[in-house]
C-alpha cells in the first residue's frame, strides 16, 4: 500500500449511515409562509412549475396527484399516524412503514433521534421545509416533519420495492441494462436537485436509491439542514465507505463528489459486492464463472474485511475499482472509468454523464423495470400500498 500520508478528516456523516440527511453548503431564505407553502399553493401554480422540468405526462400527472393528497393533509403529527410495521434502522434512526389515518395512505416515516435542545429540534423542522419544494419524478415525495417525544420525524413517500441495497441483496447481481435505467434516473435527480434548489447529495449510495412496482425509481437523504448534520456529527460508525478521496482528505468538494459515489455503487450492483479492496480472480471466476445464474453471495467469500481506516487509506492512496474486462459493455466499463477518477477535476461531470454513449443507450432501450422488480422482491406489479 501507497506510504502517502493520510489526512483524514471524516465528515459527521459519511459512513452507512442510515438514515440521514445532510447539509447542502447553500444558503437557504425560508418564505414566511414555508409552514403553509403547500396548503396555501394553488393547484394552478404548482402545475405551472411541473411544466418546467423534465418529465413526460404521466411522472408529471403523478406529482400533481401527490401534491394534491398532501394539501388535503395539512400539518402532520405523532397522532394522525398507525405504525404498520419496520423498514429499515441504522445508526441515525429507524424508518417506519405508517398508514396516515385520515387519508389512508401509506407512507414512510423516519424517526431520528436527538439529544439538543428543542430549539434546535425546532430548527430542524424549519430547515426541513425547504424539502416542499424539491418535486420531481426521481426525488422522493416529502409529506412533512415534525418533532415528537423527542424525535424528529420525516414522513417521506412509500417506495414499496425498498432501496437498491436490499434488491442487490435479493438479486444477487443487477443487471447492466436494468442499472442504465437507474443511472439515468439518478443522474437526472442529481442535476435537478443541483440546478433547482443548489443541493448536492453528499451521499449516494444503493441504500439510498429507491425503487417501487412502478418502476419509479428515486433518490432520498439528499441535504438540506445542516442543524440536523451537527447535531448527528457523533452518531455513526460505519463499516465501508463511499466517499471521494479528495472528501476523506478533508479538502474542497463539489457535486464531483457525488459521481464518484455514483460510480464505485454501480460497481457494487454489477458485480454484487463491495469493490474495495477489488475481488481477486478467483472471486470473480466465481461470480461469473460458468454458471452465470449461481449467488455471488453462496459462492465466495470475497476479499478479507478491511478495518475502517485501512479502507479509506485503501480508498484515498490506491487505484480506483474497475468493472472486470469481458463481461459487460465497453461503454459501460467507460461509464464507471470516467466517474472514478481520482483527481475531482478529471471526473466527468452531470452534463457528461448524461449525454455519454451508454446513458444514451439506456434511455433508448424498453427495458422493464418494473417487472423485473417485481419478480426479484416478490412483490405484485402496480401495488395499490395498501
Amino acid at each position: 500500500m501507497s506510504k502517502n500520508k493520510l489526512n483524514l478528516k471524516l465528515p459527521p456523516v459519511s459512513i452507512d449511515q442510515t438514515p440521514t440527511i445532510t447539509p447542502t453548503g447553500a444558503s437557504f431564505q425560508e418564505p414566511a409562509n414555508m409552514n403553509n407553502l403547500v396548503r396555501k399553493s394553488s393547484i394552478d401554480n404548482l402545475t405551472a412549475r411541473l411544466e418546467e422540468l423534465d418529465m413526460d405526462d404521466i411522472q408529471r400527472k403523478r406529482i400533481e396527484v401527490f401534491l394534491c393528497q398532501k394539501e388535503q393533509m395539512g400539518e402532520l403529527s405523532d397522532d394522525d399516524f398507525e405504525k404498520l410495521g419496520e423498514l429499515g434502522s441504522g445508526n441515525g434512526g429507524v424508518v417506519m412503514k405508517v398508514r396516515h389515518k385520515s387519508s389512508r395512505l401509506i407512507m414512510a416515516r423516519k424517526l431520528i433521534h436527538l439529544e439538543v435542545k428543542a430549539a434546535i429540534k425546532k430548527q430542524i423542522i424549519r430547515e426541513l421545509k425547504v424539502l416542499h419544494e424539491c418535486n420531481f419524478a426521481h426525488i422522493v415525495g416529502f409529506y412533512g416533519a415534525f418533532y415528537s417525544d423527542g424525535e424528529i420525524s420525516i414522513c417521506m413517500e412509500y417506495m414499496d420495492a425498498g432501496s437498491l441495497d436490499l434488491i442487490l441483496k435479493k438479486a444477487g447481481r443487477i443487471p447492466e441494462n436494468i442499472l442504465g435505467k437507474i443511472t439515468s434516473a439518478v443522474l437526472k435527480g442529481l442535476s435537478y436537485l443541483r440546478d433547482k434548489h443548489a443541493i448536492m447529495h453528499r451521499d449516494v449510495k444503493p441504500s439510498n436509491i429507491l425503487v417501487n412496482s412502478n418502476g419509479e425509481i428515486k433518490i432520498c437523504d439528499f441535504g438540506v439542514s445542516g442543524q440536523l448534520i451537527d447535531s448527528m456529527a457523533n452518531s455513526f460508525v460505519g463499516t465501508r465507505s463511499y466517499m471521494s478521496p479528495e472528501r476523506l482528505q478533508g479538502t474542497h468538494y463539489s457535486v464531483q463528489s457525488d459521481i464518484w459515489s455514483l460510480g464505485l455503487s454501480l460497481v457494487e450492483m454489477a458485480i454484487g459486492m463491495y469493490p474495495i479492496p477489488p475481488p481477486d480472480a478467483k472471486t470473480l471466476a466465481n461470480i461469473f464463472g460458468p454458471n452465470q445464474d449461481s449467488d455471488p453471495s453462496n459462492s465466495s467469500n470475497g476479499p478479507r474485511p478491511m478495518a475502517i481506516f485501512e479502507l479509506l487509506d485503501y480508498i484515498v492512496n490506491e487505484p480506483p475499482p474497475k468493472l472486470p474486462a469481458g463481461i459487460f459493455s465497453d461503454e459501460f466499463k467507460d461509464f464507471v472509468d470516467q466517474c472514478l477518477k481520482k483527481n475531482p477535476d478529471e471526473r466527468a461531470d452531470l452534463k457528461t454523464l448524461m449525454d455519454h454513449p451508454w446513458i444514451k443507450r439506456a434511455e433508448s432501450e424498453n427495458v422493464d423495470i418494473a417487472g423485473w422488480v417485481c419478480k426479484t422482491m416478490d412483490i405484485q406489479p402496480n401495488s395499490s400500498n395498501k
